[in-house]
């Protein structure tokens, strides 16, 4: 991307309303307006044209950003470093079980202890239903109340990097990737992406991916299809929200319990494991009441639900169906590849093997989603900031 081109990028974001996002949190992308969305693609645009150009994007000097993760992660957890350190915020993880939260400290107490010189908190909160959105508000709470009583000098930002409803981070990247693929969010407009479930042998797979996937790419009058064998089904309010936002933009959103007529004319494929939404809260509740024999006697059912579907597999056959037979095929990753990481899952490894470039393009959005998440919340005028970034040009590798 040249210069030219992000001064483009730059006068299109001065045309948005977007101040919405200045000192706020972003938590659930049905949460921000279509002109805040808009902004947080076009920012992630303009930081990347502007490292690939050598121009330092280092609009912090100093300040802090926290990261919390209560699940496993790779890509999230270095997206979040990635994003914090292209803007000049040092990064350092909160590992409960070296804290304070060990010992019973409040969230109020921790959220407030953690923030004196933060400007971003990221969180990973995504196992346990009812939980881990919850979790991030009463953290934002208290921030906000520690602001207010004049205990913090500043409200740091939240970010949610994943938790039991949303993962606006991830879908926000793999809608990037797609609107690049296709040239223009404008092109979108009756595209059919199938957000389909696939065998996996192993349980508890969120549900946050498929729900910000209808969640978001329903914004786009794309033709969204949910595909999953029955008993899989996902929170019923976002499915209401997704129905929603496809009647708004002309859209359509529908749901099946066949794999193949879910692929069938697609444009983008997403085959993803998922756990059904009713199994999780069950889950919730024997984690929440110290059954561990009840976890244990769930984790065996849900295994042997799983078995039942292992047709549920992105094959060559079934790629053959989409449109011309070349739909794009996404996944968050890691993906469960049939004869390579275990013996049946979620994809036949030729048809992984041959999209494992865009897959890793899709995923290399993530640090630059999160950052433009961080920017946009933290500085008030980000159009005439990046002008001056632009006009700079301070070199980031001398």
């Amino acid at each position: 991307m040249d210069t030219i081109r992000i001064r483009e990028l730059i006068r299109r974001l001065a045309a948005l309303d977007a101040a919405g996002l200045y000192q706020n949190d972003f938590l659930l992308t049905w949460e921000k307006s279509d002109d805040e969305i808009a902004a947080t693609f076009l920012v992630a645009e303009i930081l990347r044209g502007l490292r690939e150009n050598n121009i330092s994007c280092r609009v912090f000097d100093s300040g802090l950003g926290v990261s919390l993760f209560r699940d496993n992660s790779t890509r999230t957890r270095f997206s979040f470093s990635s994003a914090c350190n292209l803007l000049g915020l040092a990064v350092q993880d909160l590992d409960e079980g070296k804290s304070q939260i060990a010992h019973g400290e409040t969230v109020r107490e921790t959220a407030n202890m953690i923030s004196f010189m933060a400007d971003v908190i990221g969180i990973r909160d995504d196992m346990y239903i009812g939980k881990g959105n919850a979790y991030m508000r009463s953290v934002a709470s208290a921030v906000e109340e520690g602001w207010r009583d004049g205990v913090l000098e500043q409200r740091p930002t939240l970010v949610n990097l994943q938790c039991d409803i949303d993962h606006p981070t991830q879908c926000m990247a793999d809608m990037l990737h797609i609107i690049n693929r296709f040239g223009g969010a404008d092109k979108l407009k009756g595209k059919r992406i199938a957000m389909s479930w696939a065998y996996s042998p192993s349980y508890g797979k969120p549900l946050s991916v498929p729900q910000g996937v209808i969640g978001l790419m329903t914004r786009f009058g794309m033709d969204v299809v949910l595909a999953h064998p029955e008993g899989y089904e996902v929170m019923s309010d976002v499915e209401d929200v997704a129905a929603r936002n496809a009647a708004a933009s002309g859209g359509s959103f529908s749901r099946t319990h066949d794999m193949a007529e879910a692929f069938r004319d697609a444009d983008i494929v997403y085959p993803k494991s998922w756990a059904p939404f009713a199994a999780m809260r069950q889950r919730t509740e024997h984690y929440g009441a110290g059954d561990m024999e009840g976890i244990r006697r769930l984790e065996k059912e849900l295994l042997a639900q799983n078995a039942a579907h292992k047709d549920w597999e992105c094959t060559e056959k079934l790629m053959s169906l989409t449109r011309n037979g070349e739909a794009l095929y996404l996944h968050c990753l890691p993906a469960d590849i049939s004869g390579v990481s275990c013996t049946e899952g979620e994809v036949a490894a030729s048809v992984f093997d041959r999209y494992r470039v865009p897959l890793y393009k899709q995923a290399s959005y993530k640090p630059y989603i999160i950052a433009a998440m961080i920017f946009l919340a933290r500085k008030r005028r980000p159009a005439d900031l990046l002008t001056e970034v632009l006009e700079k040009a301070a070199p980031r590798c001398l």
